[in-house]
C-alpha cells in the first residue's frame, strides 16, 4: 500500500493511538518523521521515541505517548500543507497556535522547528502542523 502524505499518515496514527489511550504507537520510519517527533518531544507533547530497525532494511519509530490524569497532552494535531496544497509563512506572517499555547511545527531552511524557534531565528517556512 503506497502512502500519498507520510506525515499526515503519522499524525493520524498518533491521534487514533490517544483515543485509544495506547501507551505506544508505530509509524514507519523517515527522516521528516524523525525531525517532527524531535520537535514534538522538545515541546513536551510526547514522552519519546525510538527506532526498530528490521532485517530487509525496513526500519519503525516507537512513539512513547504522553497523558496526564488520564488524558492525552495532545489535544488536537493537524496537518496545515498538505501534498494538493503547500501552505508557506513568512517569519512576520507565522501564525499562533491556541493564543500561543499550541505549537507549529515548520520546516525551514535551517531545519525543521517550532514556531517560536523560528520567530528566535528570524525564519520562514512551510507549515506542516498545528498542535494544541
Amino acid at each position: 500500500m503506497s502512502i500519498n502524505d507520510p506525515l499526515g499518515d503519522m499524525l493520524a496514527r498518533i491521534r487514533n493511538a490517544q483515543m485509544r489511550h495506547k501507551a505506544k504507537v508505530t509509524t514507519p520510519a523517515s527522516k521528516l518523521r524523525e525531525h517532527v517527533l524531535d520537535v514534538l518531544a522538545e515541546e513536551g507533547y510526547i514522552r519519546g521515541y525510538a527506532r526498530v530497525d528490521y532485517t530487509g532494511g525496513k526500519s519503525e519509530f516507537e512513539i512513547e505517548l504522553k497523558y496526564f490524569d488520564g488524558e492525552p497532552v495532545i489535544k488536537d494535531i493537524k496537518r496545515v500543507s498538505t501534498p494538493g496544497r503547500r501552505v508557506y509563512s513568512s517569519v512576520k506572517d507565522l501564525p499562533t497556535v491556541a493564543n500561543g499555547l499550541g505549537v507549529a511545527i515548520l520546516s525551514t531552511p535551517k531545519g525543521v522547528m517550532s514556531d517560536s524557534r523560528a520567530r528566535n531565528e528570524n525564519v520562514g517556512g512551510e507549515i506542516l502542523c498545528n498542535v494544541f
